[in-house]
C-alpha cells in the first residue's frame, strides 16, 4: 500500500470528490481525517471507509474560519500524533457575473476556496516539516481558461496555482511537496450542484461530457488516485506542479463539436 500508516487530512471530504478521494487514501493504507463543514455528510465518509476495513475521524470544519482550522489541527495531533499529507479540496462555486455576485458572495469564495489552502497549511506546515510530508491543493482546469458565469471561481481557482509553486518554492528546503490538481468536469461535487440546476440534467451532463476528449466527464475516484499518488512516495520528485486531470478537455474542442 502507498500511504501505508501515514495520516492525510482531506478538508470537504464530506461528498464528492473529497468523499472519493478519502476512500482512495484509506484503501491504500492511511488514517484519514475527514474535514468538512457538513459534519454528517463526515460521518458518512467515515462510515464508509470503516465498512472497508479503513480508519478514519469526522471532524467539522469551517476552513475559512482561523479558529476552526486551529481546532482541526489539535484534533488530528491528539488522535493521530502526526500528519504526512494535507489535501485542501474543500471548495464554494458561485454561478454568476462579476456584476451579479454579491459582496458576501464574492467574500465567502474567496475565504473558503483560496484563505481555506492558506490556513490549512499555514497552521498545518509546522508539523508536515516534522514529517517531511506533504501538500494537495484543488485547483481546476479553470485555472488556466475561464468559463462563463462563474468568474469568482475562476480566480480562486488561478490563484492556487500560484500559491502552490509560492508554497513549494518556501518548503522544498524542509523536505514539504507542494502540488495541486486540475479536474476537468467530474461528476460530483460542485460540477453535479451545476448539472441539477439546469433545466435537464442529463443533457447538461452529457454536452460537458463531449467537451471532453475522452467523450465523457471524469469520475471522482479518477480524482482520487491522482492525490494518492501525489502523496506517495511515487511523487517524491514532484513539487510545484500542477497536474490536469481534464480528460482532454483544456485540449480543445473534439471532433463533432
Amino acid at each position: 500500500m502507498k500511504l501505508k500508516d501515514r495520516v492525510a487530512v482531506i478538508t470537504g471530504a464530506g461528498s464528492g470528490i473529497g468523499r472519493a478521494s478519502a476512500k482512495e487514501f484509506a484503501r491504500e493504507g492511511a488514517r484519514v481525517v475527514v474535514a468538512d463543514i457538513n459534519l454528517a455528510g463526515s460521518a458518512e465518509t467515515v462510515r464508509q471507509i470503516e465498512t472497508g476495513g479503513g480508519r478514519a475521524l469526522a471532524l467539522e470544519t469551517d476552513v475559512a474560519d482561523p479558529a476552526s482550522v486551529q481546532r482541526l489541527v489539535t484534533q488530528t495531533l491528539k488522535a493521530f500524533s502526526e500528519v504526512h499529507t494535507l489535501f485542501n479540496n474543500a471548495a464554494v462555486q458561485v454561478n454568476k457575473t462579476i456584476e451579479e455576485t454579491t459582496v458576501e458572495e464574492w467574500n465567502r469564495e474567496i475565504a473558503v476556496n483560496l484563505g481555506g489552502v492558506f490556513l490549512c497549511s499555514k497552521f498545518f506546515m509546522p508539523h508536515l516539516k516534522k514529517t517531511k510530508g506533504s501538500i494537495v491543493n484543488m485547483s481546476s482546469v479553470n485555472g488556466f481558461f475561464v468559463e462563463p458565469m462563474c468568474a469568482g471561481y475562476c480566480a480562486t481557482k488561478a490563484a492556487i496555482i500560484g500559491l502552490t509553486k509560492a508554497m513549494a518554492i518556501d518548503h522544498g528546503k524542509d523536505g514539504v511537496r507542494v502540488n495541486c490538481i486540475c479536474p476537468g468536469y467530474i461528476d460530483a461535487g460542485l460540477a453535479e450542484g451545476y448539472f441539477q440546476a439546469q433545466p435537464d440534467p442529463a443533457a447538461a451532463r452529457a454536452a460537458a461530457g463531449r467537451l471532453h476528449a475522452l467523450w465523457r466527464i471524469g469520475r471522482p475516484e479518477e480524482v482520487g488516485r491522482v492525490a494518492v499518488f501525489l502523496a506517495s512516495d511515487d511523487a517524491s520528485f514532484m513539487t510545484g506542479s500542477a497536474v490536469v486531470v481534464d480528460g482532454g478537455f483544456g485540449s480543445g474542442l473534439p471532433p463533432g463539436n
